[in-house]
């Protein structure tokens, strides 16, 4: 789980500030053991609540710049001296990714709501079902965190005491919480947990107080050397379950409540601070919010080889031939020339056990009354929502259904060395190699239909999912109606850029090479002479979703809205890497490509691309499980790949930018 820390001095004679910055430092480190997936602060100095955060490990942020730059911009010194102003806090956070992605700043924390600044360890279970309870609070971010601070408010306007909002917060959250919650108009730092995950140190002379996750944490701190001189005597106590403590940050003052009992606690009336809450990486937020996208459709400019006109509209649409397709009759007359008089086998139906496919099925055996086999190429990777989808058509249609799998041992270990490959060194031309072990299902098919004897073999790949950013990012520039359509030059293109950078990492050179080559050959040199059956048929999102309920009762995935890609194992991990670095992925293109055919307006695909982009994360954990790679660490490393929608001013100037144009408003607040 992450780890929360935090400090309050109320001595300022005790504290320098580059001891400050050690301190901090110090239970970074020392925290980022419960997570490293981001990090971030926030620190109470001047009556300012600053706040911080990337999506960096905590190791590595504390060593950038703009972080150093943060930490000498807000923490204030008093006037001819080095030792620091009070009040002075800080609360920090390392964090294990469980809910809301991280490579957007507002999911990582401290969470910035309502003029409050939240850490929160754990996860809430039931966090849909309060926002749909309480609707006077608005939901903004993906992170279950943010429901503490937006209640917390709510209740503390109802109360006007903390202690009794906390409590209401944690009387109504299902599973686990330990907070921190420096708020708005209270003198007090708020501390809570319902599982014992929070420990505080106390300097006898109550001079300061820090807190921690761990015990463990607490004590490796006070052996190193800078501690022991600010420490003479000390005492170290857990926060018990289901307990809160009041850290008053004006007086050396606790106040202890429980979240579980009635509390008597009576509060001393104090001059209470109007605080003014900065989120610097709000600055850095609105680098994703505001990226430019098309006027007509809803690709980014983070899109490789996209240009805008002076209209704002890309060149993609510009191109963009709407699909023209042939029809029933068309698919009936192709039917004719195949079909048997005797109920033999007459057709190969490709079947992945998704929507598409399924529906594809469904029409030639019920529709064109023909009689397919069914066949599918497991190559380890289709899910069992897949097999049990594939089940239930088959099984109500009776349709023989032939699964050719490959050794799914060797292919996941084939997927592993490729992921940890690419780990070393990522790179977003280099993704599809994880998908390489079935493109071979074009090779079956074509071999299936010689030892059958049957001719036709229908493919049900949707026209709208034109997925040529893949080999944009390999640098080939000619777009295709299918991969295998790529002209020779841009084949050519495709093979050397792999070429240059197995060079680049030798990790590629591993025993899946041999299967990387036979997807190679498979995708762009075999034979493709299959029909397509949405060149005849116009695809229909839902013609295509209300037939397979209402026929099959088809069993949709519990962890996303959209029913694509929901029997590939795969998808949620690479589409999960084009967002995240890119600002885009699958969804993005195939919701601009329904635009274009006037299925759905712009803003409906912004909607939904808003909703089907939001991480996988149990499919993406299931996948790694499957293949046998980290999870944290893969996740880590993507969120440590630079963005493309972070724009040179954003990554080294925004901070500095953002100080000097803050500087004046930030001395003039409120005191």
């Amino acid at each position: 789980m992450c780890g929360i820390f935090g400090f309050v001095l109320w001595d300022s004679a005790s504290l320098k500030k580059d001891l400050s910055k050690k301190l901090i430092n110090a239970l970074f480190k020392l925290s980022e053991s419960r997570g490293k997936e981001a990090a971030g602060l926030a620190i109470l100095s001047n009556n300012i609540i600053s706040v911080y955060k990337q999506p960096l490990t905590a190791s590595k942020m504390i060593r950038t710049k703009d972080y150093k730059n943060f930490l000498d911009s807000y923490i204030h010194c008093s006037n001819n001296n080095d030792h620091l102003e009070t009040p002075f806090a800080f609360i920090g956070h390392s964090r294990l990714v469980t809910d809301g992605v991280q490579g957007i700043s507002y999911n990582n924390q401290p969470v910035v709501k309502d003029e409050a600044v939240c850490v929160h360890n754990g996860i809430i279970v039931n966090v849909d079902a309060l926002w749909n309870r309480f609707d006077q609070v608005q939901r903004e971010y993906e992170v279950d965190t943010e429901i503490i601070p937006s209640l917390a408010r709510l209740f503390y306007k109802q109360t006007n005491r903390l202690d009794e909002a906390i409590k209401k917060v944690f009387s109504l959250i299902e599973g686990s919480a330990s907070i921190g919650l420096l708020f708005n108009n209270t003198p007090y730092l708020g501390l809570a947990t319902n599982t014992g995950s929070l420990y505080l140190l106390i300097d006898n002379d109550k001079r300061f107080l820090i807190f921690a996750s761990e015990v463990y944490i607490l004590r490796q701190l006070t052996k190193q050397g800078f501690i022991k001189r600010l420490l003479s005597d000390f005492s170290i106590f857990q926060i018990k379950p289901n307990e809160g403590y009041l850290v008053n940050i004006y007086e050396a003052d606790l106040m202890k409540f429980f979240v579980s009992k009635e509390n008597h606690l009576k509060i001393k009336n104090t001059l209470l601070p109007q605080y003014k809450v900065i989120d610097l990486a709000a600055e850095e937020t609105k680098a994703l919010e505001y990226l430019k996208r098309c006027s007509r459709c809803i690709l980014p400019e983070t899109f490789p080889g996209i240009e805008f006109d002076e209209n704002g509209v890309c060149n993609y649409c510009k191109s963009y031939k709407k699909t023209e397709v042939k029809g029933h009759k068309a698919l009936e007359e192709l039917a004719d020339r195949y079909r048997s008089h005797d109920g033999s086998p007459d057709c190969i139906v490709c079947f992945s056990g998704g929507r598409d496919s399924s529906y594809m099925l469904h029409y030639v055996k019920t529709v064109l009354k023909m009689n397919p086999i069914a066949y599918t190429y497991d190559w380890g990777m289709v899910t069992d929502l897949a097999r049990r989808n594939q089940a239930r058509i088959c099984g109500k249609l009776g349709i023989e259904h032939i699964i050719i799998s490959a050794d799914i041992k060797a292919k996941r270990k084939n997927i592993q060395r490729n992921v940890k490959a690419w780990l070393k060194k990522p790179d977003l031309g280099m993704v599809p190699l994880f998908m390489a072990g079935d493109k071979q299902y074009f090779y079956y098919a074509d071999k299936l239909r010689k030892q059958l004897g049957i001719k036709l073999v229908l493919l049900g790949g949707n026209p709208l999912e034109k997925t040529d950013f893949k080999s944009r990012f390999c640098g080939v520039k000619e777009v295709a109606r299918r991969p295998y359509d790529i002209p020779i030059k841009g084949k050519i293109q495709m093979a050397l850029y792999y070429l240059k950078q197995f060079i680049k990492n030798p990790a590629y050179f591993n025993w899946s090479i041999l299967d990387t080559l036979f997807a190679f050959y498979s995708s762009y040199l075999a034979r493709h002479d299959f029909v397509w059956f949405y060149q005849y048929i116009r695809w229909d999102e839902k013609e295509i979703m209300a037939t397979l309920l209402k026929e099959y009762n088809w069993e949709t995935a519990v962890d996303t809205k959209t029913t694509w890609r929901i029997g590939d194992g795969t998808a949620a991990f690479y589409n999960y890497i084009y967002y995240t670095v890119a600002g885009f992925s699958e969804i993005d293109t195939f919701r601009s490509n329904q635009i274009r055919e006037e299925m759905i307006t712009r803003e409906e695909a912004l909607k939904m691309a808003e909703i089907e982009n939001q991480p996988r994360y149990e499919s993406i954990r299931e996948y790694m499980y499957q293949i046998g790679v980290d999870y944290e660490e893969a996740l880590y490393v993507i969120n440590s790949m630079p963005k493309l929608y972070i724009k040179k001013e954003y990554n080294n100037k925004f901070l500095s930018t953002i100080l000097k144009r803050n500087r004046n408003t930030l001395l003039n607040t409120v005191k």
